[in-house]
């Protein structure tokens, strides 16, 4: 792979990532430029390997999944180089990001992690963040592990319906 290629994939990557206002996870990234073709697994993580120590995007790690946001620098880099993605790679983000844009952020909005306070004693963080703003946050206190994680399993699944008791019983 010449570095035109390699410089071509981290460009995709940052206008993927200009395209949306929120973040996306390295999975979300790379599934859209695997099914396209356009490069294997291991170029991808190395693009964003080399995009996130260079400060073009910024990425956090939440449980088992890395999360990642363009920067100011990545988006000054884009502008720059931006006629270095061609027009037809442009559309098909553009589209892509048009049909599933919906899918998308509901996977990265509602999150958990769970860690140790002390001995015997977890806690599972919860949350749901919409355009960065968390609009619900539960962190309960589990005596094993096994619980804390099971929290943390159907979050995504049961946020929503968590959310609507609670409302309907607090207003």
């Amino acid at each position: 792979m010449n570095s035109d290629s390699m410089t071509l994939y981290k460009l995709i990557i940052l206008f993927i990532l200009d395209k949306v206002d929120f973040p996306l996870t390295n999975a979300q990234m790379s599934n859209f430029i695997l099914e396209r073709g356009y490069t294997n697994y291991f170029t991808i993580q190395q693009a964003i390997k080399e995009l996130d120590a260079s400060s073009l995007l910024k990425g956090e790690t939440i449980r088992n999944s890395s999360y990642f946001v363009i920067t100011d620098n990545g988006r000054e880099t884009l502008e720059f180089f931006n006629k270095e993605i061609g027009d037809t790679i442009k559309a098909e983000i553009i589209e892509y990001l048009k049909e599933n844009k919906y899918e998308l952020r509901e996977e990265v909005s509602t999150l958990s992690e769970y860690f140790e306070a002390k001995k015997g004693e977890y806690i599972a963080h919860c949350y749901v963040q919409e355009r960065g703003s968390k609009i619900m946050e539960v962190s309960l206190n589990v005596t094993s592990e096994e619980e804390a994680a099971s929290i943390c399993n159907n979050w995504k699944d049961k946020s929503q319906e968590i959310y609507a008791y609670l409302m309907s019983n607090l207003l």
